[in-house]
């Protein structure tokens, strides 16, 4: 799996995930399936949040409910491209994760695989902007929260990235 992906520090000090090519592209809509597909190669992978210590895992069920939840379902325009594209950062945006706020399960659809419950980590990427000439203009920078599910196994799974945001005020030329 061929990645241009790199991480930098802003002027405050935090990380940021420089994905430098979109992989993903289209004037209408994202190929889901494409995005499913790549996904399946980070399965059975296993990525180190860094600021404290978690080891996060990469299940089957990453590439359905990435591309197919009801979350990604509504996205259209850039946030819908710069989901698919975040799919190229997800060992990097593991890593850089901050918080792990603690959320109980209580949907018994998940009684299995989310026994223990949930987590949610922040992070931040940034994506090329291309003038006419296919030139990288700028970057724009996204703020997205990982979903990790604590599953009956005892070990913690990416199940999403939900709430992306584009930060109006970060664009890095």
């Amino acid at each position: 799996m061929n990645r241009k992906v790199s991480v930098i520090e802003d002027l405050d000090g935090k990380k940021i995930v420089f994905i430098h090519d979109i992989k993903f592209k289209g004037k209408r809509a994202v190929n889901w399936n494409e995005v499913k597909e790549y996904l399946k190669n980070y399965v059975g992978e296993f990525y180190n949040i860094v600021a404290n210590n978690e080891m996060i895992y990469i299940g089957n069920d990453l590439p359905s409910e990435y591309t197919g939840s009801k979350y990604t379902y509504k996205l259209k325009g850039t946030v819908a491209k710069a989901k698919a594209n975040a799919a190229q950062g997800i060992p990097e945006l593991l890593e850089t994760a901050q918080g792990g706020s603690y959320r109980e399960n209580h949907k018994e659809k998940h009684n299995r695989n989310a026994k223990y419950g949930w987590y949610r980590y922040d992070s931040r990427f940034a994506l090329p902007v291309y003038n006419e000439q296919e030139e990288i203009e700028r970057y724009n920078v996204f703020h997205a929260s990982m979903i990790i599910r604590h599953s009956e196994d005892r070990k913690k799974y990416l199940y999403d990235i939900i709430d992306i945001k584009k930060e109006m005020s970060n664009s890095l030329e």
